[in-house]
């Protein structure tokens, strides 16, 4: 059991250096606070894996102190992880209206949307729980409805910005509270928890205004059908495509589960205008002119089962990509996906298409805040300590070399680990504690339910393939029945090794005869001394080190 301290204490289960499952524990006294639960995708080396979510043993160790899941905004790395948490811990939710409403997607294909509280809040909200007032403030990013979070204790102010920018242009014509910022700032900040993810990268981002004007070049210079990847969260985006369609006289088709979700959603809750009839259904552009479609899909990370990944291969049922079409990818790689991305690309050239892609074709801009914009917010804030969260450890590491160009005390800036607690009294801040924090596979239905062990073997077989041994010996003196029976898979081809396979066969026929077990015992025995010495034969002839799964049948 993982005990509660007194006083201030802050903490992430997931966020830090990783870009991901972001999830942060603000803790007063006996009341512990939840920010965000968002899930992470795998990378090539865990084989099988769907999402990773975080271990919140130190959260179910302390349910009953536990008040509240705060969710900043609506990406998946804020808000993936949600169905699993509730299953373990059944919390009221609390998030801004668009939040909700692609979180209730969630909440229904697992079935529990009946059974969770949610509550609507904004950036005028204030919540009251005991001793500590919670209040929001509004911000940008590429998705709307964006706030940071105000924590008010005994101890001292606590502020999490979430994900933002500053752009003082956007789409929706809602710029950053920044009076607000300013005023939460003179009031007094304790700590300050700052997203780090263009720590980087100098200078201020471009506003999301600057893309509409090239999706829409880009749309009029197109002879054929448009298609558009991007984000299908990043709803100002997808406001920006839906401009230029009607201005250049085209009709949309939607592909992607989440594009049609987030455009529902989206559409209901005033966040999208479409002109009426201007979505139209894919059968229905089989029969228009090329010049008069446009396609809004999904996949521009380069997820193999995405509607832009099938489109690539041809293997969209659909729509086609025509020599002489046009595809943009209206988006940057998330680090780890340049691979899957360049594929793509590379499928799409193949194809004969005209692809546009990349920051430098003003296709894309970043959500997330630079260099400038981090000060911005540090000096909007003037927070005594500061922890830098939401990134890899070199843009954490920049993000402390910012705070301290702008005034913050070295010694004030903590650069933690997922599970590293910051305590503070009022008078002082320490690190010098942990709770358990870790990740967690989810694999089809099961969470949790596979490990290293686990990935291990899937690793050893796509790498080295396996071997199957049939053993059948009599139950009474231990000696062989039948001829042993080798099975390859992934390893050698069986036509084209046959010599190898004799020789394994051999190799364990003389394991058998020189195995000293009494007849009837265990096979468990037999069986390791079968394997160790196939291994040992395989290794000298291939270099090779293949799953071996031995089976001994005795009759």
């Amino acid at each position: 059991m993982q005990t509660i301290e007194k006083g201030l204490s802050i903490f992430a289960l997931g966020g830090i250096n990783e870009i991901g499952k972001n999830m942060y524990v603000v803790q007063y006294e006996q009341d512990i606070f939840v920010i965000d639960c968002g899930s992470k995708f795998p990378d090539e080396s865990l084989l099988g894996i769907d999402l990773i979510i975080q271990d919140i043993s130190f959260l179910q160790e302390n349910k009953d102190n536990v008040r509240a899941l705060i969710i900043t905004h609506g990406h998946e790395d804020h808000i993936g992880g949600i169905p699993y948490f509730l299953k373990q811990l059944n919390l009221p939710v609390y998030a801004t209206d668009l939040t909700l409403g692609l979180i209730e997607i969630k909440l229904k294909e697992h079935g529990l949307l009946r059974t969770t509280e949610m509550h609507l809040i904004d950036d005028a909200s204030n919540l009251s729980f005991g001793s500590v007032n919670i209040t929001f403030f509004r911000t940008n990013h590429s998705i709307p409805d964006c706030v940071g979070v105000v924590f008010d204790t005994p101890i001292g102010r606590v502020v999490h910005t979430g994900d933002f920018k500053f752009d003082l242009t956007p789409v929706n014509n809602e710029p950053p509270d920044i009076h607000k910022m300013a005023k939460i700032g003179e009031s007094g900040v304790l700590v300050l928890l700052s997203e780090s993810t263009n720590a980087e990268r100098p200078g201020f981002n471009p506003s999301e205004m600057a893309v509409g004007s090239h999706i829409e070049d880009a749309f009029r210079k197109a002879h054929q059908k448009v298609f558009i990847s991007t984000f299908a969260s990043n709803v100002h985006r997808v406001q920006q495509v839906v401009d230029a369609a009607e201005k250049t006289g085209r009709n949309l088709v939607l592909l992607g589960r989440s594009m049609l979700n987030v455009v529902k959603v989206a559409s209901e809750l005033g966040h999208l205008d479409i002109p009426d009839g201007m979505i139209i259904e894919p059968y229905q552009m089989k029969r228009m002119d090329p010049r008069n479609v446009a396609i809004l899909c999904t996949g521009s990370q380069g997820e193999p089962l995405a509607a832009l990944s099938r489109l690539a291969s041809s293997n969209s049922r659909h729509a086609e990509v025509h020599p002489g079409d046009t595809v943009i990818l209206a988006s940057s790689p998330i680090p780890g996906n340049e691979t899957n991305v360049s594929r793509i690309i590379d499928q799409l050239f193949m194809l004969k298409a005209n692809v546009i892609y990349g920051s430098e074709e003003g296709m894309h801009v970043s959500g997330h805040a630079r260099q400038e914009e981090l000060k911005l917010m540090l000096t909007l804030m003037k927070p005594k300590y500061f922890i830098p969260i939401h990134g890899e450890y070199r843009m954490l590491y920049k993000h402390r070399q910012l705070a301290e160009s702008v005034g913050v005390e070295h010694e004030n800036i903590f650069i933690i680990k997922n599970g590293d607690v910051v305590d503070f009294d009022g008078e002082s801040a320490r690190q010098t504690r942990k709770v358990k924090a870790g990740r967690v596979f989810v694999d089809g239905l099961g969470v949790g339910d596979v490990g290293n062990v686990v990935l291990r073997d899937r690793r050893l077989l796509s790498e080295e393939g396996m071997l199957v041994i049939l053993v059948t010996v009599s139950k009474e003196t231990g000696r062989l029945l039948s001829e042993p029976d080798t099975i390859s898979r992934g390893f050698v081809y069986k036509p084209d090794a046959k010599e190898l396979i004799d020789e394994v066969n051999d190799t364990v026929r003389l394991a058998v005869d020189n195995f000293k077990g009494s007849p009837g015992s265990d096979g468990t025995v037999m069986r390791q001394q079968i394997k160790k010495s196939v291994e040992t034969l395989l290794f000298e002839r291939t270099k090779r080190r293949p799953m071996i799964l031995v089976y001994v049948i005795e009759i």
